[in-house]
């Protein structure tokens, strides 16, 4: 998506032809980038890989919720594509009135957008939540 808006600033108007498109890719990309690789990979992924490794233990205290928050990452992974499919909403990556409104996002792409940021923050929350435990359980209680 970074090639395309570049190739698009270089060229304006040669490769999308559209500032409706323009902005949609802009608004997908700041949403991918920082809700679907910093967040998840940075602190999910990292934690996920040293926290057992620090505690001297196999495996994260609940494995089954530490399954939960990966396969709610694809499926708001795949929403959030599912959005740009629908002609996705090009309100920004902040997604700040007036640009999310229905007058200017008609579709039903915002809500899948904004859905899918939520499942996201879902995965999250249910990843902290395997960190605590499994700190409380292995390090504090020394269970190991």
């Amino acid at each position: 998506l970074s090639l395309i808006i570049r190739l698009e600033l270089g060229a304006s108007g040669v490769w999308l032809g559209d500032e409706y498109l323009y902005n949609m890719i802009v608004t997908t990309h700041g949403v991918m980038m920082v809700f679907f690789l910093v967040m998840p990979f940075m602190m999910g992924g990292f934690g996920n890989w040293m926290l057992p490794v620090m505690l001297g233990v196999s495996d994260m205290a609940l494995p089954r919720l530490n399954n939960l928050s990966f396969l709610m990452l694809v499926l708001a992974l795949g929403l959030s594509g599912l959005s740009m499919v629908v002609l996705g909403g090009a309100s920004g990556w902040t997604m700040y009135p007036p640009l999310m409104l229905g007058g200017y996002s008609p579709s039903a792409s915002v809500d899948l957008m904004v859905l899918s940021l939520h499942i996201v923050g879902l995965s999250s929350i249910f990843g902290a939540i395997n960190f605590i435990v499994t700190l409380y359980s292995y390090a504090l209680q020394g269970g190991g």
